[in-house]
């Protein structure tokens, strides 16, 4: 097999896509960002007492997604409009005439494509998440808004052993249940702690805040008392104390830290932080986090499939106008997206595998641009 080289064809179309690319990609960002975010930002600032530097910031933060949101939609784009205004002009047939097949043809747009699948797992890994997370972090400190993951307040954390019955069976049994009002970074603030053994309920302690001591691997409880209730849960004995420590995991201190919304964390995190919600046996978002984090990494792909679709359309004879192009292209963008929401829903109520829920759209994008590339090789 011979080995690829770069012909004068290759750089003559690669020039011919890099253009209306980086312009797409300005345009559907601009776009996505204004509708997505000014809106929203306006009333707040009108209705919530949003300070306007708050909301520069947010609109700031918020531009990397929509730019990874646009560019596979720009890579669609530049390749229908790109390859339609070579068929028009009769370039791919002066091409073909010459034996250059049409796999040959596409070759430059899924290269392309490739290097944009990277650009956009780059940006949804190492930048998206982070300015999410910090545009939250605004809009909760200034607005004290609640967000579903954003754990600072009414920290639950039930702690379990295992106990081992007589007959040989296992089962989980209460250990502790830590309960902490508010988290502010730091500390956790107004703590009650159940301690229970096997035949009920041991000590209660009520502590003003409590902090992780990771070099003992315990955590620091402060200005608060201990009501002994194990001999008689109706006369209940006080001990206060100004400093204490008390054994237990450090999973409720993560629980509050790490807590975001799927879109503000990369992999590597949502990996983590499905771990933590298997110990509190939360199977409902374990499921919900599995099938977002495989969205995210079949969600990149999409561009090498959009580039194999847009150029294919882009090879047939009598293509349209760069208007009809867009028109196309919107509409190939809301089918995707329409089955991606209705396969992705599929995985979320574990019909489906999270794999199958992320990948099935791609799939369908996959096989839809192969029959499209050899049509016009048949025609």
């Amino acid at each position: 097999m011979r080995n690829f080289k770069l012909s004068i064809m290759d750089v003559y179309l690669v020039r011919e896509l890099i253009t209306p690319f980086f312009f797409s990609v300005g345009i559907f960002s601009a776009l996505g960002v204004t509708i997505g975010t000014v809106s929203d930002l306006s009333y707040k600032i009108v209705n919530s007492n949003l300070a306007f530097i708050s909301a520069i910031q947010i609109f700031c933060l918020k531009i990397p997604e929509y730019i990874a949101y646009g560019l596979p939609i720009s890579v669609l784009l530049t390749t229908l409009i790109t390859y339609s205004r070579l068929s028009k002009d009769s370039e791919l047939v002066a091409l073909r005439s010459c034996g250059v097949s049409i796999f040959r043809l596409v070759t430059p747009a899924l290269i392309l494509s490739l290097f944009v699948t990277v650009l956009t797992f780059i940006f949804n890994e190492l930048i998206v998440p982070n300015a999410n997370y910090q545009a939250t972090t605004i809009l909760v400190e200034q607005l004290n808004e609640q967000r579903q993951f954003l754990l600072r307040k009414d920290i639950f954390y039930p702690e379990y052993v295992e106990v081992k019955e007589d007959n040989g069976q296992n089962y989980k049994q209460l250990k502790t249940l830590f309960y902490a009002q508010e988290f502010d970074g730091e500390n956790m603030q107004s703590l009650t702690i159940l301690d229970t053994e096997k035949k009920g309920l041991n000590k209660v302690i009520l502590s003003e805040r409590g902090t992780w001591n990771n070099k003992q691997q315990v955590w620091d409880l402060f200005n608060g008392v201990i009501y002994d209730v194990k001999t008689n849960p109706f006369v209940a004995k006080e001990s206060f104390f100004q400093e204490r420590q008390f054994p237990l995991s450090k999973t409720p201190l993560e629980l509050a830290a790490k807590s975001r919304d799927p879109y503000e964390m990369n992999i590597v995190q949502s990996e983590e932080y499905i771990k933590l919600l298997r110990l509190l046996g939360d199977e409902k978002n374990v499921l919900m986090f599995q099938v977002r984090t495989a969205q995210k990494i079949s969600f990149p792909f999409i561009c090498i499939i959009f580039a194999l679709v847009g150029s294919s359309l882009g090879c047939l004879p009598n293509t349209a106008s760069k208007a009809t192009s867009f028109g196309l292209c919107v509409a190939i963008v809301f089918g995707y997206y329409f089955i991606s929401f209705f396969i992705g829903s599929l995985g979320l109520i574990g019909f489906l595998s999270p794999f199958m829920a992320a990948w099935i759209p791609n799939l369908c994008g996959l096989l839809i641009g192969i029959y499209l590339l050899f049509k016009p090789n048949f025609a």
